[in-house]
């Protein structure tokens, strides 16, 4: 069975999997706009509103609404037979409108890939893509069609529990890692909700829904490049974010969801609101009642009600009233009814019920899980060598609860994940070391979250008869995610309580954190001579582990977010703005702290290798640079090491004398390359000097004529090269820089 057919045109576009936006021919956009505007000439007023209706399976869904055409969109489907009771359903309404189905599907669907955050550290693209592609590709086979994915929002403040959901820190590398995933889950067959629109990541305190205050030219350096990456990358459709952005929520803001996203950027797909967040509009005290929130929120922008009811309630009032024209209704129609046709909704047969996710884990999807979490561990520090596990070993002792807990090595928001798919590291350890002859013991010294340390004398009575300790603690995933902000991000309960008797035994220890944020460490980073961030690291998280461990795979990963040494020093991050008083040792009156280093533990862009790698020959290729030029740097990295290895080579810039005090540094370019034990490998990195400028509070972009400096390394705290000349000023107005690539507005 098939809902309302396209033309051949539009079929082949879609066969050829070039089904959303910019990817899309003239023609075939010509097409898919002529039959929106013939299905919106027949229909009601009432079945363009239940067009803008997204309800949750379970109450308040009432499934005959499905056939009546008062729903237009499904989430939290995750089976087949459902999917397909429900397309079915829509079959018997006047127009036959499917519903789309969606689902939050964020690391992956059967088979976990590591948390957002994670996936950050590997530094690349391809792996990004590789994972959405995945989770796409088993999430569309019981019937989803839509993500609420990927997080495009930047934080600087790991206390925020949906840091984890995120890229870090960095406007550039979120911008490349956001479309990247957008790309992935696309080809995988998913279309995405990028989220959460916009500046959700700024919380004051670091509290989860909170109201966030930045000046427009801050959102549009740092907070909006990736959700404009989102937009080129062809993103279906944006999710507007619960908090208020200046005093504005962002369910009824006008600057961000027409000004910004349409006007500036040419976006013409369609925005969701958050669960329920058009209702929010009354808590946050700009709306007086239901009727008013609807109101404001489309007017605003917001094209469809995730679990609200209030555009299906209220809206048939607010336009026959003449509140709300009835032209704003048929732009949101229209625009989830463009989406649905690019989709090949209307053309695509309904899921086949039998249907289960129960085919995958699959080899091919545990073979792409291990591949991708090796790359996003990262070896914060290794004192003495201590990893990888030395060939004279022949005992470990793997201690701490978390070494056999699989939901917590899937860490939140796991859509389908089931622990009994998951290799723990635990049982990656034991699988390894069972080959090598390694005797391996377990020892979990206290409860999940460490409550009490009845166990803790068997857990020092094992590590003091080991060779090698590998303690695996951290935060059980309950303590990440959304609504998981924390005020203090040490270790929980008596973990250091713990990990100090650990470190008192005198045996060598290797820690492996679990976690979705960097967590204070104090003086057991002085203690333990090995750590290794394994975030949430999915279902073949334990084998990958033990890849790294024994040193089977070499790790590679860097920190996308700063590390701090205390939660006092949030929000850190690396690309701050100078001040006139930088920090002087010895020196009271400039900027710091009284009773902690101002200097973060771990800086953004760190991560250690089992081998080395020396940068040099660093030099500008493009010294001076007009508009239109690219900026060009070569360096040679010579893996200096016995092993072979991957490095991130990165790359810097900073203007040092601007019309508006400007960050210390920014990274500009990456490109991650392998290397063999002692090859040489020459690097070009390139930026395109309409990328070494900034943004005026109206939009506007300027780069400025000047010096600007670049600085090349393996982390943010890298050498510098020298200086290239900006000849020219140019300026750019925001209606220039529109990022949809769409045939119709070239």
């Amino acid at each position: 069975m098939r809902f309302f057919c396209l033309s051949a045109l539009a079929r082949a576009a879609l066969a050829c999997g070039l089904f959303f936006g910019a990817a899309m021919g003239a023609g075939a956009q010509d097409e898919i706009e002529r039959r929106v505007e013939n299905l919106l000439g027949q229909m009601t007023l009432e079945e363009k509103i239940g067009q803008l209706n997204l309800i949750s399976h379970g109450p308040p869904l009432r499934w005959e609404d499905i056939a009546a055409g008062r729903t237009g969109a499904l989430l939290n489907f995750n089976n087949a037979e459902d999917v397909a009771r429900a397309q079915a359903l829509a079959r018997q309404s006047r127009l036959k409108i499917p519903p789309i189905f969606g689902l939050d599907v964020l690391h992956g669907f059967r088979t976990q890939f590591p948390l957002p955050l994670g996936e950050a550290a590997a530094f690349s693209p391809r792996l990004s893509r590789l994972a959405s592609e995945w989770a796409a590709k088993e999430a569309s086979h019981v019937g989803v069609q839509w993500t609420f994915a990927p997080m495009a929002d930047l934080s600087r403040d790991s206390r925020w529990g949906r840091i984890v959901e995120g890229f870090g820190e960095d406007p550039h590398l979120g911008s490349v890692l956001t479309a990247a995933r957008v790309e992935g889950f696309r080809k995988g067959g998913l279309a995405t909700a990028t989220k959460h629109f916009a500046g959700y990541g700024a919380p004051q305190g670091g509290r989860d829904y909170d109201t966030t205050y930045i000046p427009p030219a801050e959102m549009y350096d740092i907070y909006l490049p990736p959700f404009r990456a989102a937009v080129k990358a062809g993103s279906a459709s944006f999710m507007a974010a619960f908090n208020a952005l200046n005093g504005m929520p962002s369910t009824a803001n006008p600057w961000l969801l027409t000004e910004v996203l349409r006007d500036q950027w040419g976006f013409d797909g369609f925005v969701t609101s958050d669960w329920a967040g058009i209702h929010e509009l009354i808590g946050h005290g700009i709306a007086a009642d239901g009727a008013e929130a609807a109101r404001k929120a489309i007017l605003a922008g917001v094209d469809m009600d995730m679990m609200g009811q209030l555009y299906i309630k209220h809206l048939p009032d607010e336009v026959r009233s003449g509140r709300v024209p009835e032209a704003v209704v048929t732009e949101a129609a229209r625009r989830v009814l463009r989406t649905k046709m690019r989709l090949g909704l209307f053309d695509r047969p309904d899921v086949d019920p039998s249907r289960v996710d129960s085919v995958f884990p699959s080899p091919e999807s545990r073979a792409a899980a291990r591949e991708v979490t090796r790359e996003t561990l990262v070896l914060l520090q290794n004192r003495d060598n201590v990893l990888p596990v030395a060939p004279g070993i022949r005992s470990i002792a793997v201690v701490g609860p978390l070494a056999d807990s699989p939901r917590d090595h899937l860490g939140p928001h796991a859509a389908r994940g089931h622990d009994e798919d998951t290799v723990t590291i635990l049982n990656g350890i034991r699988r390894r070391a069972q080959g090598a002859g390694i005797a391996v013991t377990h020892a979990p010294a206290c409860d999940q979250f460490c409550r009490t340390t009845e166990q803790l004398p068997a857990a020092v009575a094992a590590a003091q008869a080991a060779d090698l300790v590998v303690a695996v603690f951290g935060e059980p995933q309950e303590l990440s995610g959304e609504a998981a902000s924390r005020a203090r991000t040490t270790l929980n309960g008596k973990q250091v309580e713990v990990l100090e008797a650990l470190a008192a035994t005198g045996k060598p220890i290797a820690l492996v954190l679990l976690g979705g944020r960097p967590l204070e460490l104090g003086a057991l980073a002085d203690r333990i001579p090995s750590i290794l961030m394994a975030w949430y690291p999915g279902t073949e998280g334990g084998t990958a582990v033990a890849d790294v461990l024994f040193g089977d795979a070499n790790p590679s990963a860097k920190l996308p977010l700063t590390w701090p040494r205390t939660a006092g020093q949030m929000p850190i991050y690396y690309n701050r703005l100078p001040t006139g008083r930088p920090t002087l040792a010895n020196n009271r009156f400039t900027l710091g702290y009284i009773d902690e280093a101002v200097t973060p533990l771990y800086p953004f862009g760190w991560g250690l290798s089992y081998t080395s790698f020396a940068y040099r020959d660093a030099a500008i290729v493009t010294p001076r640079l007009s508009s239109g030029d690219t900026l060009e740097v070569s360096v040679t990295v010579t893996n200096t090491g016995s092993r072979d290895g991957q490095e991130v080579v990165q790359l810097y810039t900073r203007d040092p004398v601007a019309s508006r005090s400007r960050p210390l540094r920014e990274l500009k370019a990456f490109e991650k390359i392998a290397l063999k034990a002692g090859e040489a490998k020459e690097v070009r990195l390139r930026v395109p000097v309409e990328e070494l400028g900034f943004h005026l509070d109206d939009g506007t972009y300027v780069v400025e004529a000047g010096d600007i400096e670049v600085f090349v390394g393996g982390n943010s705290l890298a050498g510098s090269v020298g200086k290239a000349q900006i000849t020219d000023t140019v300026r750019i107005p925001p209606s220039e820089r529109r990022a949809s690539l769409s045939p119709k507005r070239l």
